[in-house]
C-alpha cells in the first residue's frame, strides 16, 4: 500500500543507493573517475581493478551498507516485523537502492552493476541464504579467479538456497530471489561474452601473494 511514509522511504532508499562511493572516492582521493577506466563501472570490482585494494575494500563495504541500510528503513514503517507487508516493503526498498546504485542521481545516472549493493540487500532480507551465496562466490573465485563468474554463480545460488535449502514460503521473497539471478545474468552479459572468448580479467590478489612468496624464496 502506497502511503506518504512508504513513498518517503522509497525516495530515501533510492537516494541512499545513489551515493556513488566509487566515483567520490576516486575523484577526491585519487583524482580519477573510475568510470573512465577498466570496465567503466562505478562499482567495487572496478575500483579494485583501477585504484587498488584499499579503495576497493572501502567501496565494497560502503556499497554493501547502502543496500542493507535501505532495507532497514522498513523499520520506520507501521508494519509489524515479519509480516508479509513488512517483508514486501523491505524488498521494494532494496530494489530502490539498487536502482539508485545503477542510476545514481549524484553521478549523472552512470553507476555500477549493483552486485555489492545487492549483497547488502539480501544480507538484510535473508542472512542465511545470502551467506550461502557468499560462500559459493568465494569458492568459485578461488577456483577460477574470475570475479564475474563468482558473482553470477552466487546469484544463481541465492534462489536455490531460498527455495530449496531454507524452504521459504513467502511468495514475494521467492520471486525476488529468482529475479536477482536473472538480473545478475543480464547485467553481466559483456562478462559472459568475454569469458567465452577467454578475455575476461582475472583477480590478481592470489597471484600477487604467490609472486611475493617466490621472491622470498629467491632471497633465501
Amino acid at each position: 500500500m502506497l502511503t506518504t511514509t512508504n513513498i518517503l522511504l522509497l525516495i530515501a532508499g533510492y537516494l541512499l543507493g545513489s551515493i556513488p562511493s566509487a566515483v567520490w572516492i576516486g575523484k577526491y582521493f585519487y583524482k580519477i573517475d573510475v568510470r573512465e577506466y577498466g570496465s567503466g563501472n562505478a562499482g567495487a570490482t572496478n575500483t579494485f581493478r583501477v585504484l587498488g585494494k584499499k579503495a576497493g575494500t572501502v567501496v565494497l563495504i560502503l556499497d554493501i551498507l547502502k543496500g542493507s541500510g535501505a532495507v532497514l528503513l522498513a523499520h520506520f514503517s507501521n508494519y509489524a516485523t515479519n509480516s508479509n507487508q513488512f517483508i514486501n516493503l523491505q524488498l521494494v526498498l532494496g530494489i530502490s537502492s539498487l536502482i539508485g546504485h545503477i542510476f545514481p542521481l549524484f553521478a549523472s545516472f552512470r553507476g555500477g552493476k549493483g552486485v555489492a549493493t545487492l549483497l547488502g540487500v539480501v544480507l538484510a532480507v535473508h542472512p542465511m541464504a545470502a551467506s550461502c551465496s557468499v560462500l559459493v562466490f568465494v569458492i568459485i573465485l578461488l577456483i577460477s579467479s574470475y570475479v564475474s563468474l563468482g558473482s553470477m554463480i552466487a546469484g544463481i545460488a541465492f534462489p536455490i538456497s531460498v527455495i530449496v535449502v531454507f524452504q521459504t514460503k513467502t511468495p514475494s521473497l521467492i520471486i525476488f530471489s529468482i529475479l536477482i539471478a536473472i538480473m545478475i545474468l543480464i547485467t553481466h552479459q559483456k562478462n559472459i561474452e568475454r569469458l567465452l572468448r577467454r578475455e575476461e580479467s582475472k583477480a590478481k590478489i592470489i597471484k600477487k601473494k604467490v609472486k611475493n612468496k617466490e621472491k622470498e624464496k629467491i632471497k633465501l
